[in-house]
This record gives C-alpha cells, structure tokens and sequence, in this order.
C-alpha cells in the first residue's frame, strides 16, 4: 500500500448523532508550505495521506529551495475531519503543492465551500497560482501565514498582503501548521469569513 494510510475503525472518532452538516473545505498552498502538517494537526480521526517517498526522478522537477531537508511529497491528496460543534462538521482536503500534480485541484475544488492557503513567507511566489485558480473558481478563502523555525526575514501581515496583492476583504491570520490549536483557529477564521459573506449576500437579497 506505500505510504497510503486510512483510519482503522478503532482509531476513528465517531460522528456524532447530531451531525447533519458536512462542510468541506482544501488547503493549498505551494509545495513543502505545511499542507499535510494542517491536516494532520487538526484532524479528528486518523489522516488519509498519500505522501510517497521523494527519489531522484523528482530531480529538476521538483523545486526544493527552502525545503531542502523535506524527504516525502503528497502525490495525490490528504484528507481528515473535525467537528466543529454537535451538528457541524469540516471534511479537510489538502493538495499536492508540486506543480506537475496541480492538474488535481480543479476537481479537488467541486462542491468546496471554501479554502485555506497556506503560505510560506521564504517562498511567497509559490502560493500564487493557489490564488489565482480559487479566485478563478470564486472560491472564498482565507490566508494563513505558516511561520517556521529559522525564518530571518519575519514579514508582517501587512506587508504579505502587499505582497501577494490581496484585497482588505481576504482574511489573514498567522499559525504554527504544526499546532492543533493554532491551525483550529485558522479554520475557525475561515468560517467566520464564510458566515459573513452569507450574511451580506442574505441582507443584499
């Protein structure tokens, strides 16, 4: 089975029986930006991941500055839950971040409801196809800035936003992608952004 892994029915953790809303919502982000670390950080139940050890074939394909200690890339998707309260729930998918396997995204993008892009402040011009594709999509999103260990050049929110021309409208936090609690309150932003919106398109109808 390789590197492919799913919750076993003794390690997951059931609905509850008050769940009626699944939400679902994909992390993307550039390659090596934290994608896998979220989902598996937050999730509720064992994570699917497809992450396969990284070869030489990858060599001249792979863009791997920055990142050069990272030994696995995700090939296909990951994928995990969490509950945010009794009745609500958020199916979590995140992407692959190499280029050669973008072609995934437009379908991971059907029926989402909205999305995390995570971005590396080292390497910021890797999230902006991630942009570009949900703004094309009209897929509402929020931005959440992974800070890593060892980052000298520490930008601020502000100038990230500059950077990546982002509009006051687009919500942006900071987060540790390796922290539950830090990456549950990038997706509690990510819900407050999405009630609002539905709150001004209700009042505007």
């Amino acid at each position: 089975m390789g590197s492919t892994t799913s919750e076993l029915p003794s390690q997951r953790t059931p609905l509850t029986a008050a769940a009626e809303t699944g939400l679902k919502i994909v992390v993307v982000g550039g390659f090596g930006v934290g994608k896998t670390t979220l989902v598996r950080s937050v999730s509720e139940i064992r994570p699917l991941n497809t992450e396969e050890v990284m070869t030489q074939a990858g060599a001249g394909i792979d863009e791997t500055a920055g990142v050069e200690r990272k030994t696995t890339t995700t090939v296909a998707f990951d994928f995990g839950r969490i509950s945010l309260n009794d009745r609500m729930v958020l199916y979590l998918f995140g992407a692959p971040g190499q280029e050669r396997f973008w072609f995934l995204w437009d379908r991971l993008f059907a029926g989402t409801l909205g999305a995390v892009v995570l971005v590396d402040t080292r390497r910021m011009e890797d999230c902006w196809y991630a942009i570009d594709r949900l703004e094309h999509h009209g897929t509402p999103f929020v931005v959440a800035v992974n800070r890593f260990d060892g980052d000298e050049k520490r930008f601020s929110l502000d100038e990230v936003r500059q950077a990546l021309a982002l509009g006051e409208h687009v919500p942006m936090i900071e987060c540790d992608a390796r922290v539950r609690a830090s990456g549950k309150e990038v997706l509690i932003a990510l819900v407050d952004h999405l009630y609002t919106r539905a709150l001004a398109k209700e009042s505007t109808a």
